[in-house]
Order: structure tokens, then C-alpha cells, then sequence
């Protein structure tokens, strides 16, 4: 069992998810990203980064680094505020170059900035490519931590359950998927379109060991990634129950807050909301598409 998290490091934890929550918030205007999950997203990836991988300028291309794989690639509003929080990436370039022709700065990950390892957007694409790499660190005889982040309706792509049935055949316990279980794909409840429940049962039966957890609950986050890898010969799935929109109550767990593009009075009013304060009135409609 990990040791429990004192209140000074939940404190630590809870003050960088606050301001990623606003890099977030202040990206979804000007040409605007996929907020709900994005924010739905954020803990997980504070708790990664700043306390499990081992990540950052001095060893991106280090091949014993670890490597994250953020397979939802909408997501990437909160892989880049996290970027800033580590000064990997300036605020004033990711505020002021989002969706310009003279930054790489888009609506998915790119390789062109540094600490991204690979182009995602098209959903289960990266589950395979975390595998290979899975693969060959353990050909190599190194032993690197993989992660890959995919979202609840990218497992209705076959990509992923072929990923899951070769990482169980090749015994790749380091080799772990983390599902952002937000309930939501697109402009639609996950389970209205495709249901994914039992999911547990479902990677158990494609050969993984799995834990279903609270993925806003840094305590949960710590004791399961710290236990990992949960057997010998499998690889390992974290389920992590989210929440669309996490953070700004007005837009949490609402199919038609995906894609949002706000104007920059409703981005100060969502800041206040995210801040707690009371929530002004959000007027202008917003941008959500297909």
C-alpha cells in the first residue's frame, strides 16, 4: 500500500490542477479546443508529470526516459498548460500562438514541441504505437515506464482491444493504458451510443490486470500508479472515473460543452466560476461541432 499523501502535498497537487484548469479555460477561445475533456483529463496528468514520470529537457531523448502517449489527442489544452506549469513551455507562447501558422500549437499533440513523442488526434492509433515502443525497451533490456492515454469512446475503435490481446501475449507489464472514463464521446453519452459496461470485465478478459478508480482522487492516482505494474505477466489498465468538465460546474458533464469557443467575456466568467466565484451569466452561444 503507498504511503498516504499529506495535506501539504494534496495542497501541491490541487494549486498546479487549478492552474492548468485556467491555461485550459484561457485556450478556448480565439479559434477555441475541446474543453470538457481536457478538463476532465487534468489531474491525471498533473499527478503524472509531476510525480511518477521521469520526464523533461534533460532527457527527451534519452531512451531510458519514460514516455506518455496522450492517445486522445483533443486533451492536448491540458498536456501543454501541464508543459507550462513545468516551464517547459511559456504562457505567453501558448496563449498567444494556439491555432497561429507560426507555432505548432493546435488542436492535437505535435512532435515539433518538445516533450509530445508522437502525432495523435485520430483515435486508437496510439495504443499500438505505445506497445512497439513497450516492446523494444523490453528487448532492450531497460526498464521504462509506459503510459497511454485514451479516452472511454476511443475504445470503440478495434485498435485498442488488438493493442490489449498482443501486450498480453508478449507479457508487456510495462506497458500501462490509463482510460479517461469521462461518460462522454464527442456530443454524446458514451453509453447511449456504444455501451462500454462491464468495462472492467472486458479488459480482464482481453488478458490485463486492471484497477477502476476516482481519477480526481490524487490519493487513488498515488496508490495505483505506484503499484504498478499490478502483475508480472500482464499488462496494466487504470479506469479512471472523470468528469466532463471538471472544475466549472456550468459546463460539467454537458454533451454540448466538447468543443467550446468562447468569447473572451465568458472565458473571465468561467475563470471566476473556476476560482468560485459567482458565476456571471454566459449569454453568447458557443462553438461546439461535430
Amino acid at each position: 500500500m503507498a504511503e498516504k499523501l499529506s495535506t501539504e502535498k494534496l495542497g501541491e497537487y490541487n494549486e498546479i490542477a487549478l492552474r492548468v484548469r485556467e491555461h485550459i479555460v484561457n485556450m478556448s477561445t480565439n479559434g477555441g479546443c475541446f474543453i470538457g475533456a481536457s478538463l476532465s483529463c487534468a489531474d491525471i496528468l498533473v499527478y503524472l508529470y509531476h510525480s511518477y514520470l521521469n520526464i523533461g529537457p534533460d532527457n527527451f531523448k534519452d531512451p531510458n526516459r519514460d514516455y506518455l502517449f496522450l492517445s486522445k489527442g483533443h486533451d492536448v489544452p491540458a498536456l501543454y498548460g501541464m508543459f507550462v506549469e513545468k516551464g517547459w513551455m511559456t504562457k505567453d507562447r501558448l496563449y498567444q500562438n494556439h491555432l497561429k501558422s507560426n507555432d505548432s500549437i493546435y488542436w492535437h499533440p505535435n512532435r515539433a514541441i518538445d516533450g509530445i513523442e508522437f502525432h495523435s488526434g485520430s483515435l486508437g492509433h496510439l495504443p499500438a504505437v505505445s506497445l512497439g515502443v513497450a516492446y523494444d525497451c523490453k528487448m532492450q533490456g531497460q526498464n521504462n515506464k509506459i503510459i497511454c492515454i485514451v479516452g472511454d469512446g476511443e475504445c470503440d475503435e478495434g485498435s485498442v482491444w488488438e493493442t490489449m490481446l498482443v501486450a498480453s501475449a508478449k507479457k508487456m507489464n510495462n506497458l500501462t493504458i490509463v482510460v479517461d472514463r469521462n461518460h462522454f464521446q464527442a456530443n454524446m453519452a458514451t453509453e447511449d451510443l456504444i455501451p462500454l459496461e462491464p468495462f472492467v470485465d472486458k479488459f480482464v478478459a482481453f488478458g490485463a490486470e486492471v484497477r477502476r478508480i476516482d481519477g480526481h482522487d490524487y490519493q487513488a492516482l498515488h496508490d495505483s500508479f505506484t503499484a504498478l505494474p499490478f502483475h508480472a505477466e500482464k499488462p496494466s489498465v487504470i479506469i479512471c472515473d472523470t468528469v466532463r468538465g471538471k472544475g466549472l460546474p456550468s459546463i460539467e458533464a454537458r454533451a454540448d460543452r466538447w468543443f467550446c469557443n468562447f468569447t473572451g467575456e465568458e472565458v473571465d466568467s468561467l475563470l471566476k466560476e473556476l476560482h468560485g466565484d459567482t458565476l456571471t451569466n454566459l449569454t453568447s452561444e458557443t462553438l461546439v461541432v461535430r
